[in-house]
């Protein structure tokens, strides 16, 4: 069995890389645009550069490497971002998916497509996988799109995995979550706002890479929502972070979401 990875450098990219070298019989291709941030944690680590947007680069290296299944966590999932450049956004959200796709399609490789829960409209929850989408963001829609693109490639085997608030550490500087924001910002001193009007369900980034591993093991077919268990506001979580690591909860002040809109 033989995985390429894509977005190797991300949280959820890291868990992968950390699980998937201690799997018998699993080859792991590990890829990313920029330059490998695990060499020193793992220099061993079998890397590929590889930008997903560049439709001749994404066939060449799947040709040349083979891969019996690709896992996709490569994204640009900042929701500002993606509304202030909605076009590099569609390039990396859809358009690095349709290529992906069509070359994963016509060499036999299972895809695992990383999705989200901004596909929906947040008024209600949690949901099922048959749930309406309803995307009220840019980021949403790009997501939706890349599901419905996985999903039309004829001859295409794939599963799609939506999730929820991923959080966990990261190596050599990779973008933040709310549980190092917290604890980042409280270590400082500094006061933060954290809004309580809504509910998620936060998932581990480690669980989370246990669940595509899983998808992609057993080359799974379909939709699936893989998310933490618990449902809390982002306020009851910096709360839980402040807990764990001993830090002052007073500089944490509940507010609602319009505070930021």
């Amino acid at each position: 069995m033989k995985i390429l990875l894509t977005g190797s450098n991300g949280l959820l990219g890291q868990k992968l890389v950390g699980l998937l070298r201690q799997q018998p019989g699993v080859a792991l291709v590990a890829t990313a645009r920029g330059a490998n941030r695990l060499a020193d944690c793992y220099p061993d680590l079998y890397f590929v550069p590889l930008d997903v947007t560049d439709a001749a680069q994404v066939r060449q290296v799947l040709t040349q490497e083979q891969p019996t299944h690709l896992i996709h966590t490569a994204a640009m999932t900042q929701v500002d971002d993606c509304e202030l450049n909605q076009a590099d956004c569609w390039a990396q959200n859809v358009t690095a998916v349709e290529h992906l796709a069509a070359a994963c399609a016509d060499l036999g490789i299972h895809l695992t497509h990383l999705s989200t829960d901004f596909i929906f409209n947040g008024q209600e929850g949690p949901l099922a996988e048959d749930a309406q989408p309803d995307p009220i963001s840019h980021y949403g829609a790009s997501k939706l799109a890349a599901e419905r693109v996985v999903q039309a490639t004829p001859g295409l085997r794939w599963a799609i995995a939506r999730t929820v608030l991923v959080y966990g550490t990261v190596h050599g500087g990779g973008r933040s979550n709310i549980v190092l924001w917290v604890r980042d910002s409280l270590r400082k001193g500094q006061a933060i706002k954290v809004v309580t009007d809504q509910w998620r369900t936060p998932t581990l980034a480690e669980d989370l890479a246990q669940g595509c591993w899983l998808l992609a093991r057993h080359a799974a077919q379909g939709i699936y929502h893989l998310s933490g268990r618990e449902l809390l506001t982002p306020f009851q979580m910096a709360e839980q972070v402040a807990d764990f690591f001993g830090l002052d909860k007073t500089l944490l002040t509940p507010v609602d979401g319009s505070t930021f809109t």
